[in-house]
């Protein structure tokens, strides 16, 4: 078959199928819908629109909404954090821990009541730990003396005997000392993680998205921290060591919306169709339900955690792990999808190229609006579209990855 006898395929009829794809690129850039009424499937049902992510959630537009939700959380719990502090535990502020096993008379109000009586002063804490057989008082105290420490369990015997013993009766001293180390290793593990994040983050994507990681990961922690304040628990290990936990879930959850951003923004420049914003709102809205099925997975064992090991079983000290995973999983989701990305948007937008072209695209989409003919506005796309007119410019999209032979 000849050239002449070939259907039109694009390559013998070069011009014809450039005409064909000019007019079908000014047919989508003058298009009302797409240009100046920019609704991104607003007829769907709720959860339709959070499924297939077509960007009908507006998170980026409306992010100094955001902002304000965000000031006003920051302010709670750093309102907490300096006016009722935290609730040291033994590990770190040190003093002597009294064990008594539960029994037949045996509650926390009587126990209390008996340290009260005996040494003059109140307990700093008594709280019951464990559950069933194992089930125990825990009191916690200034450091005693030998002599204190076998008055109170003296006094214990005598108060609820026969059931209760002196040999049942153990009591630890605890220096702060440990409670210090503890505390100077997590700020120096906390320093190291946040620069080996913004180091990752400007080599794998930009600075500006560094920053945003940065500032959502300093929201994870006050906000998490300020949570612990309200709620009163004691700081114990396991709460340092659930903090630093739940900051990788926050970094990770960040860098897949970073991710879906860049993706859909590296060609941003290069069209009128939409401005870095909404792109970017996209792609919150395209990782929107991802962020929610990966959080509900984490919480639901962490649920699990509190309800078996705490209540059921009487595990104390996982109750501390479990309430700091639980809170920083869903502040971490919070902050990647409400923060951090509008956070990058406001950053981008102080770049002049960005802020150029997005008043350009708007600017566009109101002589849209007005009816006027703006097919001569159509950008021109390429390496060199300073130089090419829009005949000579190709019709396939730029940007695309060579394949790796």
């Amino acid at each position: 078959m000849s050239d002449t006898q070939r259907p039109d395929s694009g390559r013998t009829d070069g011009s014809r199928g450039a005409t064909q794809s000019d007019v079908a690129d000014v047919t989508r850039e003058t298009s009302p819908t797409s240009e100046a009424n920019f609704v991104a499937e607003s007829d769907r049902s709720f959860l339709s629109r959070l499924y297939t992510g077509t960007g009908a959630f507006e998170i980026a537009g409306h992010r100094r909404a955001w902002y304000i939700v965000t000031a006003v959380i920051l302010a709670i719990c750093i309102a907490s954090i300096a006016i009722r502090g935290f609730t040291l535990g033994i590990d770190f502020e040190g003093g002597t821990q009294v064990s008594i096993p539960v029994s037949a008379g045996v509650t926390s109000d009587a126990v209390e009541e008996v340290f009260t009586n005996t040494l003059g002063s109140e307990p700093e804490s008594v709280q019951t730990a464990g559950s069933g057989g194992s089930e125990t008082v825990q009191v916690r105290t200034e450091t005693l003396t030998i002599q204190q420490t076998q008055q109170v369990t003296s006094a214990l015997t005598d108060r609820f005997a026969p059931e209760l013993t002196a040999a049942e009766v153990s009591s630890s001293d605890v220096s702060s000392t440990w409670g210090g180390e503890i505390t100077k290793k997590m700020l120096i593990a906390l320093a190291v993680f946040l620069v080996i994040v913004f180091v990752y983050i400007a080599v794998r994507f930009d600075r500006e998205m560094s920053l945003a990681a940065l500032a959502s990961l300093f929201f994870d922690i006050i906000v998490t921290a300020g949570v612990y304040s309200l709620v009163g628990w004691e700081v114990t290990p396991a709460t340092v060591i659930g903090l630093l936990t739940i900051l990788g879930f926050s970094v990770y959850d960040t860098v897949v919306v970073f991710d879906k951003v860049a993706e859909n923004t590296r060609s941003v420049l290069q069209t009128t169709r939409r401005t870095y914003a909404e792109q970017t709102n996209l792609a919150i809205n395209q990782t929107l339900m991802r962020s929610i099925n990966t959080t509900i997975i984490s919480v639901l064992p962490i649920i699990a955690l509190m309800v078996i090991a705490v209540w059921l079983l009487g595990v104390g000290t996982l109750k501390d792990l479990a309430l700091i995973q639980l809170v920083g999983v869903v502040v971490g989701a919070y902050s990647s999808i409400f923060l951090a990305a509008p956070l990058l948007v406001t950053l981008k937008e102080r770049r002049p190229e960005i802020a150029r072209h997005t008043k350009r695209v708007l600017d566009r989409r109101a002589r849209v609006a007005a009816g006027e003919d703006v097919s001569d506005d159509r950008p021109v796309r390429g390496r060199s579209a300073g130089r090419r007119s829009d005949e000579d410019a190709p019709s396939s999209p730029t940007g695309k990855r060579r394949r790796s032979r």
